[in-house]
């Protein structure tokens, strides 16, 4: 896979996954303060996950390296990382809700 596919993969993936998390956001938004309180760090580290992964993806694209397997490695981790924070909100919530919330 050239450098080139792999980023319009992985933008296609992050934007996804923006809007997964605004939906998460939303859903956020309907737990009462104290539930809320103890899930804004995981919000913020999904965020942080997407900026990060969004800024590696444009370097790449912009340097084009011929080498470039340690930012796909970074990148497939943050990733991994990011699905796992994703589902521990998601397991939180489903606990916190007083229904079940589909994501």
């Amino acid at each position: 896979m050239n450098v080139i596919d792999y980023c319009k993969g992985m933008e296609m993936e992050l934007t996804a996954w923006k809007a997964k998390v605004y939906d998460l956001t939303r859903k956020v938004e309907t737990l009462g303060s104290k539930e809320r309180e103890k899930i804004l760090p995981n919000i913020q580290d999904l965020h942080m996950f997407i900026t990060d992964m969004t800024n590696r993806i444009e370097q790449l694209k912009n340097e084009c390296p011929t080498e470039w397997s340690p930012q796909k490695k970074d990148i497939d981790k943050g990733s991994v990382d990011m699905r796992g924070k994703y589902e521990q909100t998601m397991e939180y919530i489903g606990k916190a809700a007083p229904v079940s919330i589909p994501g």
